[in-house]
């Protein structure tokens, strides 16, 4: 095990504890850019390692606070779980070339950062055009809040197969926007489970196809989760209007980065 896969790991839990935006966003671009793993490799070990480090998150909201709504936690399960088993059908089983593969998965690495950059963004301005919208027109998602709930999974289940990365800024703004109403850590608890049998399934099948490096991701667990515990506790010294426009900046440019070299 090296000890910079593991100082990655730390730094990179260290970020997530303080900022709560997902470890794929960070911890992939971080495996391709500066250890020059294959974008495949990168993401397939990410997925497994965000399903492992989500799993005790999961735990402290439903067991603690009750603030996973998991009828919610299904019907978004209902769309991403069937997409991510038919992307990774289609990577596996398709007559696809690995250099065709490879920048595909690039290019969707780079479109679900800037996705990523965008959310954190505009997080604030969406929950509050939200609110208001349901202030004077209450219930207005009430004939389609469960169809469009699965028309997210869905569209989450390929992005996050795809590239790791999506599944908590993305997933988080989502759900804020139609689900106003829903208390802010009933939001984040909801989204934190469904991330869970995501990244697992998505995971489990890059396992599969031999895009997930095992030695990497004991690495990068045992750096991460002292580095989430470390994070989490410090998160409320550092003012939240700092620390996301910076880390938003980074991950549009990072996005940027990938986009262009495909």
């Amino acid at each position: 095990m090296e000890l910079a896969y593991i100082v990655s790991g730390l730094s990179v839990g260290l970020l997530v504890g303080l900022t709560g935006v997902g470890g794929g966003s960070l911890m992939t671009p971080l495996l391709v850019f500066l250890f020059g793993f294959a974008p495949n490799t990168a993401v397939g070990t990410d997925l497994l390692f965000a399903a492992i480090t989500k799993t005790g998150g999961v735990a402290v909201h439903h067991g603690n606070h009750r603030s996973v709504d998991w009828k919610i936690v299904g019907h978004l399960s209902m769309g991403s779980l069937p997409a991510a088993l038919a992307v990774i059908f289609c990577l596996e089983y398709f007559d696809i070339p690995k250099s065709t593969i490879s920048s595909v998965i690039t290019y969707a690495l780079g479109i679900a950062l800037i996705l990523t950059a965008l959310a954190l963004f505009l997080r604030n301005r969406l929950m509050k055009a939200s609110l208001e919208t349901d202030s004077h027109n209450p219930g207005r998602f009430a004939h389609w809040q469960m169809p469009a709930t699965v028309l997210i999974g869905l569209l989450l289940g390929c992005l996050v197969t795809l590239s790791s990365i999506g599944a908590g800024a993305l997933g988080t703004v989502a759900l804020f926007y139609l689900y106003p109403r829903l208390p802010t850590v009933r939001i984040v608890g909801t989204d934190l489970a469904h991330a869970i049998p995501l990244t697992a399934v998505a995971g489990l099948g890059h396992l599969h196809m031999g895009n997930v490096d095992l030695a990497l991701l004991g690495s990068l667990l045992i750096g991460s989760l002292p580095g989430i515990w470390v994070g989490s506790h410090l998160s409320a010294r550092i003012p939240e209007y700092v620390l996301r426009p910076a880390l938003a900046s980074v991950l549009m440019l990072i996005g940027l980065k990938f986009v262009w070299v495909t």
